[in-house]
């Protein structure tokens, strides 16, 4: 059995999820404002020679321009997003707090995109990273922001998780 004592959570918890999802979400939204504002739609602009380069580019698809035009369907798997957040959220408060950092990310980056295409119709994605025509499909802050979330998430839970260490304690 673990000594460590739980910790209490609940409102602090939340606050910190709230917190880190207000810093990502204003993150995404300002870079697309700058994005929109500074280079012109299919614009290109190297930072690193080919390797990084900003393109304007709007994206009506889901990551890799999967399911064009699929908003109903964006909007559904937005809301079941967020469900499965406060779920989460739920479901680990008391424990780490960087298990609510990693859900406010996801939070910031499913807002993000959601306003996207409820306000535009289209998401903005603006950071292409490659060497000529082999490079990643283009993506913005709130993209970054899910991905990684969710990376984080599965590696916490499958290799930090209480449950685990628990089980690998000496007896």
């Amino acid at each position: 059995m673990s000594t460590d004592a739980p910790r209490a959570g609940g409102r602090a918890d939340l606050l910190v999820l709230l917190g880190v999802a207000a810093i990502v979400l204003l993150a995404d939204q300002v870079s697309k404002a700058l994005i929109v504002a500074s280079i012109p739609l299919n614009g290109r602009v190297a930072v690193i020679g080919d390797l990084v380069q900003l393109w304007h580019v709007q994206n009506s698809g889901a990551a890799f321009s999967l399911f064009e035009g699929g908003l109903v369907l964006f909007l559904v798997v937005t809301v079941f997003a967020l469900a499965m957040i406060t779920y989460f959220h739920r479901s680990f408060v008391g424990r780490t707090r960087w298990l609510q950092v990693i859900l406010g990310v996801i939070l910031g980056g499913t807002l993000g995109n959601f306003i996207d295409r409820v306000r535009l119709g289209h998401v903005t994605d603006w950071l292409s990273v490659g060497i000529g025509t082999v490079r990643w499909p283009t993506f913005n802050v709130a993209d970054s922001g899910v991905v990684v979330g969710i990376g984080l998430l599965v590696i916490v839970l499958t290799f930090f998780s209480d449950e685990q260490r628990r089980d690998r304690a000496p007896t």
